[in-house]
C-alpha cells in the first residue's frame, strides 16, 4: 500500500467512532442534559457500525442501499448530539469533541 493512501475498513472504522464516543462520554461532566444527550449519542454512534454490517450482509442491492442511507441517518444523529454536549469548559474534551464531529461528518 503506498506510503500517502489510506485504509478504508469502514467496519473497523465505525467501530473505532462508536468506542470512541463511548471513551469522551466517560469523561464529560455529569449534568443532566449531558447525560441525556450522551445516552443518545452513544446508542446513534453503536448504530452506525452495526447498520453498516448489516449491509455488507444485505440480501439484495436494494437492502444494502437502505442500510447504507440508515448508516448515514445515524452518522448525522451522532453529529445532532455530539453539538448539543457540553464539553467548553475542558480544552481537551472540547478538541476530542471536534474531533468525533468531523468523522460523524
Amino acid at each position: 500500500m503506498p506510503e500517502n493512501s489510506k485504509k478504508y475498513d469502514l467496519e473497523e472504522r465505525t467501530f473505532e467512532f462508536a468506542r470512541d464516543v463511548r471513551v469522551f462520554v466517560r469523561k464529560l461532566k455529569k449534568d443532566i442534559p449531558n447525560i441525556e444527550d450522551s445516552k443518545q449519542l452513544v446508542r446513534a454512534s453503536g448504530s452506525v457500525g452495526a447498520n453498516y454490517i448489516e449491509a455488507n450482509e444485505a440480501l439484495s442491492k436494494k437492502d444494502f442501499i437502505m442500510r447504507i442511507k440508515i448508516c448515514r441517518k445515524e452518522a448525522k444523529e451522532s453529529v445532532f448530539w455530539l453539538k448539543l454536549i457540553s464539553a467548553e469548559d475542558d480544552s481537551s474534551l472540547e478538541k476530542e469533541r471536534q474531533r468525533l464531529l468531523q468523522e460523524g461528518i
